[in-house]
């Protein structure tokens, strides 16, 4: 009878999810190509639209490779700060962003739902 241990064991050949982020550096901290796996287009062009509103930051490009391959590169270019902290902000500024949508969005359905159920 094989022991409780044995039997919840992960397979010996599971395979490794790779990392959600993976850093190609530049010459220098102000530059790097970043790439995003299982992300597309959404995230890259709302990330690209933030860098381009930060005045330190003096290039930013995407491209997913394929569709089929899930994932997408983003390089950022900088004159100050590092690309790393950049995107750290961007990703910031992009959570404030889908929050207040949210919110918004969840304040004009209760509003909805409230004028409906005045009118029933």
């Amino acid at each position: 009878m094989a022991s409780l241990a044995s039997q919840s064991a992960a397979p010996e050949h599971a395979e490794e999810e790779p990392p959600r982020v993976e850093i190609e550096a530049g010459a220098d901290a102000s530059a790097a190509t970043f790439t995003l796996h299982n992300e597309d287009h959404t995230i890259g062009n709302a990330l690209r639209y933030v860098l381009n509103k930060d005045p330190q930051v003096s290039f930013v490009g995407y491209s997913v490779p394929h569709p089929s391959e899930p994932k997408m590169n983003l390089r950022i270019q900088t004159v100050g700060p590092s690309a790393t902290s950049a995107l750290h902000g961007a990703l910031g500024t992009l959570y404030e962003i889908t929050a207040h949508t949210k919110d918004t969005f969840d304040q004009a359905v209760a509003e909805f739902r409230e004028r409906r159920a005045a009118a029933d």
